[in-house]
């Protein structure tokens, strides 16, 4: 519910029953005033209450959210959402049965719907926000999986000298790569391929 009327004796009164039905506060509504009170003949027949209409400011996350649930729920899921702010963005989880199906294989479902919800939360707002989709953790074990990998490959590439093609993976998973290749010595990384083709390449250091 974003829209309510709502009257009172005054238009505050009236107000603050609109705000009490939309579980909100006075700054993220806009007020529209219908009627204003009018005592009526004599301070009493005819008098008429203040009527206001109280519309809910739309912002990023709000319609984040929305998107989310309108989304899961055409996929026949019921998905809780519930948001966690950090410095640099905004993480939505995502729980309910059947959660594999909104990960996708590996988060590959989980990682369109991120880059569409950044796209419609933010498409009709100047503050925007920048939010990352998590499901079940799925990030945290997916970081731990892609670092024990890079941990692994490092050593297979020290063994044989040889540099090693990893799968094509997205830019987030290509900077936990990167990141955890640069903790070992006498080998390096770069990137090759254009997305959504793109991988990283672990190769042995020159001279190590």
């Amino acid at each position: 519910m974003n829209k309510v009327t709502a009257s009172g004796k005054t238009v505050e009164e009236a107000i603050e029953r609109a705000l009490a039905q939309l579980n909100t506060v006075r700054e993220k509504v806009e007020v529209h005033v219908i009627e204003e009170p009018s005592r009526g003949f004599l301070g009493f027949f005819g008098s008429k209450e203040a009527k206001v209409e109280v519309v809910r400011i739309a912002d990023p996350l709000h319609d984040a959210i929305a998107f989310l649930k309108d989304v899961t729920s055409k996929m026949n899921l019921a998905i809780d959402v519930s948001a966690e702010d950090n410095d640099a963005h905004t993480v939505l989880h995502l729980r309910g049965d059947n959660i594999g199906m909104v990960i996708g294989r590996r988060g590959q479902t989980l990682d369109a719907l991120q880059y569409l919800t950044n796209i419609v939360a933010n498409r009709a707002h100047a503050r925007r926000m920048r939010f990352v989709l998590d499901a079940e953790n799925y990030r945290q074990r997916r970081l731990e999986a892609l670092e024990k990998l890079a941990d692994r490959l490092v050593e297979k590439v020290k063994r044989y000298r040889r540099e090693i093609r990893l799968e094509p993976m997205n830019p987030l998973e290509r900077k936990i790569i990167h990141t955890q290749v640069q903790k070992h010595s006498g080998v390096t990384t770069y990137s090759e391929g254009d997305e959504p083709y793109r991988r990283v390449v672990i190769a042995p250091r020159e001279g190590k």
